[in-house]
């Protein structure tokens, strides 16, 4: 069913795509937002679960909500962007099994056990906001993933009265790759993993 994927798919996906922090002045469509999520919805989570909910932040009424929640480091590079994604977890997740893992009664897993919802919410949100970033890679959009910013600010501005809450955000436009730096090191195979 599957086949290796040839080294320019490869490169563009991982060791040739960079976190970029500017962006090109051209619009990412509605169309390919769309697009993204269907991508996205398909990778695997735990029994199916899909915990993650995504703002796609694009107005100027949408980034002014935003802009308060951001640490300064944060702030400019995010405004620029043509697309800021709150990927965020609705931690009643549990609540649609009944029709996302129908083969067995999995709500019942969830339902009193604050531990495992917080813990799989947390965790199979993280999977799909990388899901995202890798099926934006693929759609030919650049991102910036990151950390930077109050959580609690940004529930209040997005997800007020809901089950929801934020876990990271990413940007995603199109780079300005004049504007990058000198890529970093990564730690080697034999720094990272072993197989046993």
């Amino acid at each position: 069913m599957s086949t290796h994927l040839d080294n320019r798919a490869l490169k563009q996906l991982f060791s040739d795509a960079r976190t970029f922090s500017a962006w090109q002045d051209k619009p990412v469509t509605a169309s390919t937002l769309h697009e993204l999520y269907e991508l996205t919805k398909f990778a695997p989570t735990s029994a199916n679960s899909s915990p993650a909910r995504f703002i796609f932040v694009t107005t100027p009424e949408a980034k002014a909500k935003l802009k308060p929640a951001l640490s300064e480091g944060n702030l400019a590079k995010t405004m620029a962007a043509p697309v800021t994604v709150i990927v965020a977890a609705d931690y009643r997740f549990y609540e649609q099994l009944p029709e996302l893992f129908p083969q067995t009664d999995a709500k019942s897993w969830f339902v009193g056990n604050q531990a495992l919802i917080d813990t799989t919410a947390f965790r199979n949100s993280s999977l799909q906001g990388a899901y995202l970033l890798l099926a934006a890679r693929a759609l030919g959009l650049d991102a910036g993933p990151m950390s930077g910013f109050n959580n609690a600010a940004v529930d209040e501005a997005f997800f007020a009265g809901t089950t929801v809450r934020s876990n990271f955000l990413i940007n995603l436009g199109y780079g300005d790759a004049e504007k990058l730096h000198p890529r970093n090191p990564r730690l080697s195979f034999d720094q990272a993993a072993k197989i046993l």
